[in-house]
């Protein structure tokens, strides 16, 4: 299949409605702890959002923002349901990567949840290793921790 992959922003109206579903997702997996993790995953003004679509329709989409001088976080990776499997999300995580080193960036980090079992696959897959989690992540047991050098 043939993805095209557009890099925008957190204004662009199909990643808010991707934001949704994954919100959602997150609130049956998460279940009571999911307010806890809400408060971090705030979209307005997210400069660095990549959305993938498939013969116009919109099948995935990605964030990152800066962590600290030359760590960029990756934040609100999702696929729907019906598209996953196809590679879609090892396409978007490689171009976020892309994008983060081309504006200067040297590692990519990012927190899943532990029961993320899809998410923690790719991320191995894609080369990210499991490091201590960090910031406000520190003492959150369920919470997995990755980086990469990019």
């Amino acid at each position: 299949m043939m993805y095209q992959i557009i890099r925008t922003n957190s204004d662009h109206v199909d990643f808010q409605k991707l934001v949704l579903e994954l919100d959602k997702d997150l609130a049956l997996r998460n279940g009571d702890s999911n307010d806890f993790f809400a408060q971090y995953n705030k979209i307005d003004l997210i400069n660095n959002v990549v959305v993938a679509y498939e013969a116009n329709k919109v099948v995935g989409c990605g964030a990152m923002k800066m962590y600290r001088d030359g760590v960029m976080e990756i934040k609100r990776m999702f696929v729907p349901k019906e598209y996953r499997g196809q590679g879609i999300a090892g396409n978007i995580l490689n171009e976020l990567q892309a994008w983060a080193k081309e504006l200067g960036f040297e590692k990519c980090i990012l927190e899943t949840g532990d029961k993320m079992v899809e998410a923690i696959g790719l991320y191995q897959k894609s080369g990210f290793i499991t490091i201590p989690n960090y910031g406000q992540y520190a003492n959150v047991n369920s919470s997995i921790c990755f980086e990469k050098a990019i």
